[in-house]
């Protein structure tokens, strides 16, 4: 019998209806975390060059699917591990919510696995198969972030990882296959979305640390505490200004990219939220904050670097 998660819970949750369903499913919030490192990457490789619009849009939706891909496995193993019931805050459990069959869950993320490797082979075939290897890896961390014997997002390492494979590799990826190699400005400027995507999951943590803990969780916020994990966001959120000033004043990045100054009442909002509130139902927002941080932050840098190159 699983225990009875008070923090977890909310009793004024509907149920989505229809498409919504669906759609609510892949955690459309989190999709953003795919498609602004695509972007970003590729804004760079405009300094070697024309952009390959295939290339750019094949990486792209094969970004979303893997990421909508995760975000089921999540689904389904949280389901199968008892975290979700239909009171569950947020978008998550569906499937004791909505009533959708758990087997379908994950044959719909094997699907969405299977037509992201079809474009893989595309993006090899007019780029370098090495990258076969490299996209295979992240779409392992994509399964083992919840799934296996022992899931990456139960660990202290989840934001890390999520950071890594999801902000960085991605930049990085979206630049290889439109320039054929790797360069220090694409690295240094794919740190911030390493540690803006590492926040998304440690303020999911955060908001869900006192269920988590119940379940056996050890996870980056329970390790820490509220208090500290909560430091520690600030703290991730102010490295990331502080970098992107850092590399214009090095000549790394154009003076536009001052423009990610536009996206600081976010983290504000996030840090604020996170300190006051106490239930998840009430930090919900916060969090929901710190996902728009990491978008807004990384389209208004994409555009600097876009106007950087089309203005100096």
């Amino acid at each position: 019998m699983q225990p009875n998660i008070q923090p977890r819970t909310n009793p004024v949750v509907k149920p989505n209806k229809g498409f919504q369903v669906w759609w609510q499913m892949t955690r459309p919030h989190t999709l953003t975390a795919a498609f602004v490192p695509v972007l970003l990457g590729t804004a760079l490789s405009l300094q070697h060059g024309k952009i390959h619009i295939g290339l750019f849009l094949a990486m792209l939706i094969a970004s979303l699917l893997i990421q909508a891909a995760t975000n089921m496995f999540n689904e389904y193993y949280d389901f199968k591990r008892g975290l979700d019931t239909e009171h569950s805050v947020g978008i998550g459990g569906t499937i004791v919510r909505d009533g959708i069959k758990p087997k379908t869950v994950m044959q719909l993320a094997l699907i969405f696995y299977g037509i992201a490797l079809l474009l893989g082979v595309y993006i090899c075939a007019n780029s370098s198969w090495w990258l076969a290897l490299v996209g295979l890896i992240c779409m392992g961390v994509g399964y083992l972030y919840t799934g296996g014997p022992l899931p990456i997002a139960y660990t202290p390492f989840g934001e890390i990882f999520a950071g890594l494979f999801m902000g960085m590799m991605i930049i990085l990826i979206s630049f290889f296959i439109q320039t054929g190699t790797v360069d220090t400005t694409s690295i240094l400027v794919s740190v911030p979305s390493f540690v803006l995507v590492g926040g998304i999951l440690l303020s999911n943590n955060i908001r869900d640390l006192d269920g988590d803990k119940e379940f056996g969780r050890k996870t980056l916020a329970i390790l820490l505490g509220k208090k500290k994990a909560i430091y520690l966001l600030a703290g991730m959120f102010a490295f990331t200004y502080l970098w992107i000033l850092g590399l214009i004043f090095a000549g790394v990045v154009p003076i536009w990219t001052l423009l990610v100054l536009l996206s600081t009442p976010k983290p504000y909002k996030s840090v604020k939220g996170f300190i006051q509130g106490t239930l998840p139902i009430q930090m919900a927002p916060a969090m929901k904050a710190t996902a728009q941080t990491n978008t807004i932050f990384g389209f208004l840098l994409a555009i600097g670097i876009f106007a950087g190159h089309y203005f100096s």
